[in-house]
């Protein structure tokens, strides 16, 4: 991913609270779009100039040609308030961030996240990298705001569950019960997804907890049933893969090597 530097010249008379609620709002409609990473942009003043930075899957991730309808009446408002067009400057690719996927047709990919992650929730299958959602087909209303908050909320859960000391068993839960509501979300995304993308789209299934390894190796699919131990392991994380519930999990992280 990469750093990029974003300004908002004034050139007219404005007030900080009219300009901070016009830009929050261009950085929203671009963080919805997958077009930037994060939930927070500290955004300073300096000689008519507010200015922040951000983190982008690529960089030209936020050329117009990737921008929603939203984005751009976010951006058009920006006017309204004594605001230029926002001035875009690469500062280079972010080492400690993930590369975005390069590949054009995966022949799958997976709604996947956990709670150290800052990037796409959708991954392709074959490298498992991440695929910036600007990419893809509006989910819903135009962007793709519902996969960015079910990332949201399975984060959430995750942390919660590795922190261990409060809403642990219910986090534990909607991560990893098929019958859970977080579950249901992302099964319905992940359809909706394969609909729009035509690339059979699967969703991870958190597993942690169970008996032995040797009941874990033997566990079948939880929604249908049926025989999903794959022969080898792929990408160091997924030993299960149901293709008739485009269902994906691991074995119990208590047990796996």
């Amino acid at each position: 991913m990469y750093l990029t530097t974003i300004e908002f010249e004034c050139f007219a008379d404005t007030t900080i609270s009219q300009a901070e609620k016009a830009i929050n709002q261009v950085l929203d409609c671009w963080r919805y779009n997958g077009q930037i990473i994060g939930r927070e942009f500290p955004v300073v003043i300096k000689d008519a100039t507010f200015s922040t930075r951000v983190v982008c899957p690529e960089e030209n991730s936020l050329l117009e040609s990737h921008q929603s309808a939203q984005v751009k009446r976010a951006k058009q408002a920006l006017s309204d308030v004594g605001l230029l067009s926002p001035k875009i400057k690469s500062l280079g690719r972010d080492i400690n961030s993930d590369d975005s996927d390069l590949c054009e047709s995966p022949s799958w990919q997976v709604l996947y996240t956990n709670y150290l992650q800052s990037c796409s929730p959708l991954r392709c299958g074959d490298h498992f990298t991440p695929i910036p959602l600007y990419h893809l087909p509006a989910v819903a209303n135009g962007d793709h705001k519902q996969l960015v908050k079910w990332q949201e909320d399975w984060s959430a859960c995750d942390q919660l569950q590795m922190n261990g000391s409060i809403l642990e068993h219910g986090a534990l839960m909607e991560m990893s019960s098929t019958k859970s509501h977080l579950f249901k979300r992302g099964s319905n995304l992940c359809k909706r997804l394969e609909y729009l993308t035509k690339t059979p789209t699967y969703l991870y299934l958190y597993r942690v907890g169970g008996e032995s390894l040797s009941t874990e190796k033997a566990r079948a699919c939880p929604s249908c049933g049926g025989q999903w131990k794959l022969d080898e392991v792929e990408h160091d994380i997924f030993d299960f893969k149901c293709d008739s519930c485009r269902l994906v999990s691991n074995i119990s992280w208590d047990f796996k090597r």
